[in-house]
């Protein structure tokens, strides 16, 4: 199974290990069927899942109401959907954009 897929909607669904209180955010590679993103935001409060969703919707380029968290709102185990994206998943990997 990959980290990321197309639903019927052609929404891109993203499979996510979350590690929170980093030091910078940013994905760090795989974590099993899962993408490990690092985030420098403490895990309280909805606190990590808000730096989440700000953090995907800079890389995507989409408005943050386009980024859903879909499952894991206390897990560090995530399902996100990134609603009409034009951009590839590999995005998450280009330095550039931080």
């Amino acid at each position: 199974m990959s980290w990321y897929r197309y639903d019927d909607a052609d929404n891109l669904v993203l499979t996510l290990h979350i590690q929170p209180g980093a030091k910078n955010t940013a994905a760090t590679g795989l974590h099993g069927d899962a993408l490990k993103i690092k985030l420098a935001a403490p895990p309280v409060e909805g606190k990590a899942n808000t730096a989440l969703l700000k953090f995907l919707a800079e890389r995507f380029d989409v408005p943050l109401s386009r980024v859903i968290l879909k499952q894991g709102g206390k897990s560090r185990h995530k399902v996100i959907v990134i609603q009409q994206s034009e951009h590839d998943p590999a995005v998450l990997f280009d330095a550039s954009c931080s």
